[in-house]
């Protein structure tokens, strides 16, 4: 059996903000929600799909420079905003079949934590973006 290795190290645009140098994990969940139409008579559940309930949760570090996380970030809380993803950066702008890009369109940022540290650490926040329609692009 074929098998492919993948090296996570993937590239993220928000609201068209490249904030891949800032970028320590990504989680793309891709949800269609399940709609039960079982009917009388039936002998087992059966389902239709729904809606899709979609969501991204991205880990940054914390930077307060010009151009970097918490000035792009702050103001997108209570918004609906474009998010893009790729596994490589080259995916963001030349999209293949092993390097697809994922574009979550209209997703909520719901809250977003803009001080979160400790002695001697790196600050990292984690932000979770929901909703939204989500496409993939191959070419």
């Amino acid at each position: 059996m074929a098998t492919s290795v993948y090296l996570s190290n993937p590239a993220i645009k928000i609201a068209t903000v490249d904030l891949t140098d800032q970028a320590t994990a990504a989680t793309l969940t891709y949800t269609v929600e399940a709609l039960e139409n079982t009917a009388f008579g039936s002998t087992a559940r059966t389902y239709t799909a729904g809606l899709e309930n979609n969501s991204i949760t991205v880990t940054l570090y914390q930077s307060y420079a010009a151009a970097e996380t918490e000035v792009s970030i702050y103001t997108l809380v209570g918004t609906q905003v474009t998010i893009e993803v790729s596994p490589t950066a080259a995916g963001l702008t030349t999209p293949s079949a092993t390097a697809p890009k994922y574009t979550l369109a209209n997703c909520y940022l719901e809250s977003h934590t803009p001080i979160n540290a400790s002695l001697g650490e790196l600050s990292t926040i984690d932000l979770t973006f929901t909703g939204g329609t989500l496409t993939k692009a191959t070419s």
